[in-house]
């Protein structure tokens, strides 16, 4: 990031973000593939051109590239997507087609991807989480016992975008398939920092469908995957139908094509696709353990410091020893989240991420709010609604960064009043920021 923003006080300064859980800037190298693939841009699949062709080859081969990366069973087929929340949608809606009465189990650390696409064609039911946010494997094997073999699939996060979370995949897996059910992964916050084995498919920690996105693993353009044995999508309609999708199609009948062509109707994102398989091979030749590490010592570092200001809440952290990506979430007493965001960005340049997160009924758990009190904020629009403030760091962030974090922390804790009195002077500050952004 070599990029400086302007604060309020009309200085420069460098940019720091901190919102990569959110997107992540594309690498060098992806825009320089970009810059080399698009004199060859074409329609692919259909036409015969030498462009089109070459185009068709790439992205064929880029769905390769993707097994090999997250080393998926030989019987896995590829979807690319716009996203992580379309790839659930897409499957969500390819198992309704097999039975409506099926049992899905999800958690209650989940994203709303991993949660709405299963509460209409589903008997949802909630894994539970302790008071650090952590799934309780205890209730997922009680919940699998009681629904005796009628579960059709576990659908988890790999980490949470809320605390960080790393959830024991493999562990989930074999209870998983000890009761004849399947297991989904959203690996949107684990693909980008830790190595991914889905495993073959005839071992108890094999992982039956996964789903990431592009962009925020350093690929420009909104590419998701979706991979899960071919058979699953063989029978079931797409969600989405129109040419590209189809074989021979008359005024009576439907001919629909060939996997995965039958889930990509219209003219598929090539470029993303492309930009996504560019990410992978840069974070392949950086090394995920690498990655893993740096980013390790990142969050810890970021731990310890924050522990230290006073009146800091951090949620979801236990102990050194919990198992994380490198987010976090936290508060400040008396500095409502969405102002404390306001202030690291236009005093610090500090861009972080604040509110719920898309992930609501999990938050508000996290900060102890009761079922009377979120119904209260859902008919009061005036109402002020509670959240966090998240932090979340990529491969490029470094110590210094993480510093200038603790010292303006250091410093709105201390000087809280004075920020409570500047609240509408930040708001105004935004809004002519963007203005001067936007004209000059």
């Amino acid at each position: 990031m070599d990029r400086t923003v302007e604060l309020q006080n009309g200085e420069y300064v460098p940019a720091i973000n901190f919102d990569n859980a959110a997107t992540t800037p594309p690498f060098h190298s992806v825009i320089q593939q970009i810059v080399d693939y698009a004199p060859w841009y074409s329609s692919i699949h259909r036409g015969k051109g030498y462009k089109s062709v070459l185009m068709t080859e790439l992205y064929e081969e880029a769905r390769e590239i993707v097994k090999q990366f997250v080393q998926a069973d030989s019987r896995d087929v590829v979807i690319f997507t716009k996203s992580s929340t379309e790839s659930i949608n897409v499957l969500a809606y390819a198992l309704a087609c097999e039975d409506r009465q099926q049992v899905v189990l999800s958690t209650e650390m989940e994203h709303l991807a991993n949660d709405l696409p299963w509460r209409d064609n589903f008997t949802l039911d909630y894994i539970r989480v302790d008071t650090y946010g952590r799934l309780l494997l205890d209730d997922l094997h009680s919940k699998l016992r009681t629904y005796q073999g009628k579960v059709r699939l576990v659908s988890v996060t790999g980490a949470s975008n809320v605390t960080g979370h790393l959830n024991p995949i493999d562990e989930i897996a074999r209870l998983a398939h000890q009761y004849g059910a399947e297991i989904l992964v959203d690996g949107a916050q684990l693909v980008p920092h830790c190595a991914v084995d889905m495993k073959p498919s005839n071992s108890p920690e094999h992982i039956d469908y996964l789903v990431f996105s592009g962009h925020k693993m350093y690929a420009p353009f909104g590419t998701g995957v979706l991979i899960g044995p071919a058979k699953t999508f063989q029978s079931a309609d797409p969600v989405y139908k129109g040419g590209g999708a189809v074989g021979l199609v008359s005024h009576e009948m439907i001919n629909w094509d060939d996997l995965p062509a039958k889930y990509e109707a219209g003219t598929p994102n090539v470029m993303g696709a492309l930009a996504l398989v560019a990410a992978i091979k840069t974070l392949m030749d950086a090394g995920l353990e690498r990655i893993s590490q740096h980013e390790h010592c990142l969050i810890h570092y970021a731990i310890q410091g924050l522990k230290k200001i006073p009146d800091i809440t951090l949620y979801g952290y236990c102990d050194d020893d919990d198992p994380r990506v490198s987010l976090l979430s936290f508060n400040l007493e008396g500095i409502y989240h969405d102002q404390l965001a306001e202030i690291l960005s236009l005093e610090a340049g500090i861009a972080v991420r604040n509110g719920l997160f898309c992930a609501h009924p999990y938050v508000m758990k996290l900060m102890g709010c009761s079922a009377k009190k979120v119904a209260y904020y859902q008919t009061h629009e005036d109402a002020q609604i509670p959240g966090l403030v998240r932090i979340s760091f990529g491969l490029y962030n470094n110590f210094c960064e993480i510093d200038t974090l603790l010292k303006i922390l250091t410093h709105i804790s201390r000087n809280k009043r004075s920020y409570k009195n500047k609240a509408k002077q930040f708001r105004q500050g935004d809004r002519c920021m963007a203005k001067r952004f936007l004209y000059c």
